[in-house]
């Protein structure tokens, strides 16, 4: 865009609302947030590499601002437009204000950028008055064209029990040269993978932060190869309402950002996949105040932050990662609802996962609120109402909410689901009496607050921890390749090596890693609640023992493809699991297990049993349990009878008999699974009795279905 045409633009008064960008039938309107700005220029931009703006219009505080919401309008103006802000105010970082009329500012509400980041945290002035290095600059606001073909497509609305869910990372997901994909790495990379998720049997994937954020932004090498480090999972917001410029593979002046990611949700749509966005509302990337003004910062750091009292120079750290947003202040609850009812009706996603959404339940002194203001109205929200919402129920200030997270439609990934599993597979003493709760929809955690077994998203493996196949390789943390002396990281892994660190040709070994594999699959899939994958457990990706690869953007975090092939007996393992899910409601429960007899058959819901037979004792530490679902109707509330199940669990070295009730109404025991086994699962139907009703011999590590027929 030439500078002339930037000088040919009319420019009008405007309108306050909606904040940000409107594409107009004569121009573009565009407007901002601003409380306590004194002035507020528009810069205008002919390219995205131009150091300084072509035209800057200086708004008008009578004509061009309404209340706190500055704005104008363009006439003649297009998409393609190039812009930022200039907001000038008080200096006066004790009161919480960091006005500096010498920064470009982005966008809070900008859909698309143009540029490159040049800049790096760490590299500011220390609180200076600049605020960024005279040389340093944000990329463009980019206005877009919004409109785009969506066809015919339909939310796929898959019932919160009937999911599963698979997290992955949009570059990682591709970007290793064996996934085979022509756009490796991007939005529409996903697309090409589609085929292989949907035989899989997933209904939804969860992406990692897909918002645009500076993966330039760390300062650190590798230790071990002197490689750049990067922001590679993007927990680092920069624009909320933009995606990740970097995952698409079209012009980025064209907003291809924006359509390849309404591509591939389409795309994905089609397949009768979901799309949850993790969304990470509670901090930015502006840091403490050491750190760059990007746009927060220098419209009203006062609104947007929690600031410490005693000095509101300094700001509350609630995230670990350097300020907290002011999430129940009401333009800050505004602006995330706002940005939400933008990607579901814009962007067509399915939901949610809120990244330490603890944070959003606390006040502006960030003190944890009784009823969150901003939690009831993402509950409650007239657009938002019947999309996934999903919160990671802690934060990094100590609080944690699992079973307890405010509001009865939010469900929560459960941490306590994750560490009670791993400890009955590691052989912890009591481990059964976890396990039991977990595998039956944590009723223990969630029936106080009126929640129901969906409310429960259950998962072994997550982006941040050691991949399933690491969790039976590794018995510590091998992260030195970050370049903080393996000091970050959780050492609470709860993992097992099976007497060797890392790979092993010891073929007993590997067996009894491979055994250990499939039995937490088996745990993790079949048990009430909604089950989470972590991307590539299903083939044994591993990232060598790095247990918080945040800034690996490289093969430690990438897929390999190639191990679908070589590890494929794994693969049609998880297959057939999900498979063995979605065909039996009695897995996929919409409420928790009473232990009584509602049809009348004389059995209750679930019996449990010690391996020798009769009921537990759960006062007494073993490391065998079983337990025997109903799979009537009446019990189930499934609308339609099913199987009988009886599972059988073994975390022991040694192999234990099993002895099994009596089937009933003259059926008999069939054998579903044993991850012992070294074939894969039989089909049902294919399945002949057990030729002994009585006894199961069950070898250590290892987990037994049985169906009665």
């Amino acid at each position: 865009m030439a500078e002339t045409e930037l000088n040919k633009y009319g420019v009008a008064p405007g309108h306050p609302l909606p904040l940000g960008v409107r594409l107009t039938s004569d121009g573009v309107r565009l407007s901002v947030f601003s409380r306590n700005a004194t002035a507020v220029n528009l810069l205008l931009y002919a390219t995205p590499e131009d150091r300084e703006p072509s035209r800057e219009v200086a708004l008008d505080p009578v004509v061009n601002r309404t209340g706190d919401i500055w704005h104008v309008k363009l006439t003649g103006a297009a998409a393609g437009l190039l812009f930022n802000w200039r907001a000038d105010g008080p200096w006066e970082p004790g009161s919480g204000h960091r006005f500096n009329g010498r920064v470009a500012l982005m966008d809070p509400c900008a859909q698309a950028v143009a540029g490159e980041y040049h800049w790096e945290i760490g590299q500011s002035l220390n609180g200076s008055r600049l605020g960024l290095p005279a040389d340093m600059l944000p990329p463009k606001c980019l206005v877009v064209d919004n409109s785009f073909d969506w066809g015919r497509d339909r939310r796929p609305q898959t019932a919160l029990e009937d999911s599963v869910i698979y997290e992955m990372h949009v570059r990682g997901f591709t970007r290793h040269e064996s996934s085979g994909v022509d756009a490796p790495g991007t939005f529409l990379g996903v697309v090409e993978k589609i085929d292989y998720l949907r035989s899989l049997g997933i209904t939804a994937v969860e992406l990692l932060p897909v918002h645009e954020f500076n993966e330039r932004e760390l300062l650190r090498r590798n230790p071990l190869s002197g490689e750049k480090l990067k922001n590679y999972w993007g927990y680092s917001t920069v624009l909320f309402y933009a995606p990740n410029k970097g995952y698409a593979v079209g012009e980025e002046r064209s907003g291809a950002a924006v359509r390849e990611f309404k591509t591939m949700v389409r795309a994905l749509h089609e397949a009768g996949i979901e799309v949850i966005l993790d969304v990470v509302f509670n901090h930015s990337a502006e840091g403490d105040q050491t750190g760059p003004t990007l746009n927060f910062r220098g419209l009203d750091n006062s609104i947007y932050y929690i600031l410490d009292e005693t000095d509101r120079s300094r700001y509350k750290n609630f995230s670990g990662c350097g300020n907290t947003l002011n999430c129940n202040h009401p333009v800050v609850r505004g602006f995330i609802r706002n940005c939400l009812r933008y990607w579901v009706v814009e962007m067509h996603v399915d939901g949610f996962r809120f990244d330490l959404a603890s944070i959003l339940g606390r006040d502006s002194r960030g003190e944890m609120l009784v009823n969150p203001p901003l939690l009831e109205s993402i509950a409650e929200d007239p657009i938002l109402r019947h999309v996934k919402i999903i919160a990671e129920a802690w934060d990094a200030a100590g609080a944690y909410q699992v079973g307890s997270f405010p509001g009865k439609r939010w469900s929560e990934w459960n941490g306590r689901f994750r560490d009670d599993v791993r400890l009955f597979w590691r052989g912890a003493r009591y481990g059964r009496n976890g396990l039991a709760s977990r595998i039956t929809g944590s009723s223990d955690i969630y029936t106080s607050s009126g929640k129901l077994p969906r409310n429960s998203i259950n998962f072994l493996t997550s982006h941040d921890g050691f991949t399933l196949n690491d969790l039976v390789s590794y018995s510590r943390k091998h992260n030195e390749a970050n370049g903080e002396d393996n000091r970050d990281g959780d050492n609470h892994n709860l993992s097992m090596n099976f007497g060797v660190e890392g790979p092993s040709d010891d073929p007993q070994v590997d067996r009894l890693r491979v055994r250990q594999l499939k039995s937490m699959l088996t745990t993790l899939l079949l048990s009430q609640g909604v089950p989470m994958l972590l991307a590539g457990d299903e083939f044994r990706r591993s990232q060598r023992g790095n247990n918080n690869a945040y800034c690996q953007d490289n093969e430690i975090s990438w897929l390999d493809w190639d191990l679908a092939g070589s590890n494929n007996y794994l693969v049609e393992f998880t297959r057939r699991l999900i498979a063995l899910r979605k065909a039996h409601p009695v897995f996929r429960r919409s409420s928790f297990f009473t232990g009584t007899d509602r049809d009348g058959d004389g059995r209750a819901d679930i019996e449990w049993y010690e391996a020798a037979g009769g009921p537990v004792r759960w006062s007494v530490s073993r490391p065998c349990l079983a337990c025997r679902l109903d799979g009537s109707a009446a019990e189930t509330g499934a609308g339609r009878d099913d199987r009988d199940f009886y599972l059988m669990f073994n975390s022991g070295r040694r192999s234990h008999l099993f002895h099994l009730p009596e089937p009933g109404d003259g059926r008999s025991w069939r054998p579903v699974l044993d991850t012992a086994a070294e074939k894969g699962l039989p089909e049902l139907h294919e399945s002949e009795p057990l030729a002994d009703q009585g006894l199961y011999d069950l070898k250590g590590h290892a987990c037994a279905v049985l169906a009665a027929y």
